[in-house]
């Protein structure tokens, strides 16, 4: 795999990496630190609260954006040397946006009692917390859409700073929330932290402010929202999916096991995230674009196999090490109430294994834009993840949604690898050549 690793070196880590690893080494380190006040100030059942506000979060910013801002940066990098593509470009997706978390914010603002009862329950009242979130998500709208721009402009030196300086600004107010509030303020700092990086806006602002002129409604247009609506569909799919089935997931484990139980899984999900946030930045940087090069299943083939036998054993490794110090880890993250979360690492690593394997053959879906592929398959995924978790819970209790957790993913690699048979397992024509993806 030589020219994975020449491409990191030449690549990834002059260009990206100081973006990208920075950045989520640094929400690794903050995620710990904030983990860690939650376990103790708040304890287990304020962490399932947490997950809830935390997963309705994603929902609702990834709405806001109306999964816009992916397609954007590469919409950008493609027509930033044509001033009036360019033009329509950035002045479609603002107005799309704005009225879309504008919309967004009137409707949970209105509906927070609803929405705090769906993910609370009545025995708790966080509507003001719901409220607040409505108030600022407008300004996270805002906050992407710049940083889409930048980031479109390969604006890394100054991202890479600014995503510092919000990391640490709202780990600080986090911490401070938490210390002085205990559960108040860890919700209050779920929904007011994302706004914190308006610092983003402002120096975005600063440095394009030249662009402001280029956003004008009667450039907006429906051949760019036609271009970016397949980016659309998928990163809303993908983004709005898992975290309503976590909270439906999470909500059940409430009413079956008890607050403690749902609390023990959220805490689980978080170190699973750690370790995650690593190998998908990963595979973004490298794999997604390699596939968008690759034209033959002989190439797609070596490249999936490479990065199985390089990539996958030094992975597979690292969560062998996770497993066998679950204990220490658990005290170290979290505190000894969370001692039952060590039952819980055996079948959420597995099933993180098997999802990992799994991505890197996905990533192709997207790198080839096989949308309604790709499409199914998460909504078999959700499906799947959904009925299995309820029933393992039933049977087995908090344990059984790790279960699911494996079983889900178990399956739906299967299903992708009998999608592509014949690209990982297929043979070569007889005149010596394959088969051609175009």
């Amino acid at each position: 795999m030589k020219r994975f690793f020449n491409y990191i070196n030449k690549e990834v880590l002059v260009q990206s990496a100081g973006l990208k690893s920075a950045n989520i080494g640094l929400k690794i380190v903050s995620g710990i630190i904030i983990s860690k006040f939650i376990a103790l100030f708040v304890g287990p059942y304020g962490m399932a609260l947490i997950g809830n506000l935390r997963n309705f979060l994603s929902v609702v910013q990834s709405l806001a954006i109306s999964g816009l801002y992916k397609g954007f940066v590469k919409q950008i990098n493609e027509v930033k040397n044509d001033v009036l593509q360019l033009s329509k470009a950035l002045s479609t997706v603002f107005y799309f946006g704005f009225f879309s978390s504008m919309i967004l914010a009137i409707l949970c603002y209105y509906n927070a009692e609803f929405i705090n009862n769906m993910l609370f329950s009545s025995t708790y009242n966080y509507t003001y917390i719901i409220e607040t979130l409505a108030i600022v998500l407008p300004f996270y709208s805002l906050n992407m859409y710049v940083f889409s721009i930048m980031n479109g402009f390969s604006k890394y030196k100054y991202l890479l700073i600014i995503n510092i300086l919000g990391q640490v600004l709202g780990l600080l107010v986090t911490l401070v929330l938490i210390y002085q509030e205990n559960i108040n303020g860890a919700l209050m700092a779920i929904v007011i932290t994302p706004a914190l990086s308006l610092l983003i806006t402002l120096v975005g602002i600063v440095f394009r402010r030249s662009l402001m002129g280029s956003i004008k409604i009667s450039e907006v247009s429906l051949s760019i929202l036609q271009n970016l609506s397949p980016y659309m569909i998928m990163a809303l799919v993908s983004a709005i999916a898992i975290p309503v089935v976590m909270i439906i997931i999470r909500n059940h484990l409430i009413t079956e096991i008890g607050i403690k139980g749902a609390g023990y899984w959220t805490a689980m999900t978080r170190v699973s995230d750690y370790y995650l946030m690593f190998i998908n930045s990963l595979m973004a940087l490298y794999i997604l674009p390699r596939f968008s090069e690759i034209n033959t299943k002989t190439e797609f083939k070596k490249e999936v196999l490479d990065f199985y036998k390089s990539v996958m054993p030094v992975f597979i490794i690292l969560l062998f090490l996770i497993y066998i110090s679950r204990s220490v880890l658990v005290k170290v993250l979290f505190s000894e109430d969370f001692q039952p979360v060590e039952n819980l690492f055996g079948f959420q690593i597995l099933g993180d294994i098997i999802r990992v394997l799994a991505m890197v053959i996905i990533y192709q879906f997207l790198a080839k834009k096989m949308f309604g592929h790709f499409l199914i398959l998460e909504v078999f995924l959700f499906v799947i993840m959904y009925f299995s978790s309820i029933y393992f819970i039933d049977e087995f209790g908090v344990e059984g949604v790790v279960m699911g957790h494996f079983l889900s993913y178990l399956l739906y690699f299967a299903i992708i690898l009998l999608i592509f048979n014949s690209s990982l397992f297929g043979i070569l024509n007889d005149d010596g050549l394959d088969e051609s993806y175009n």
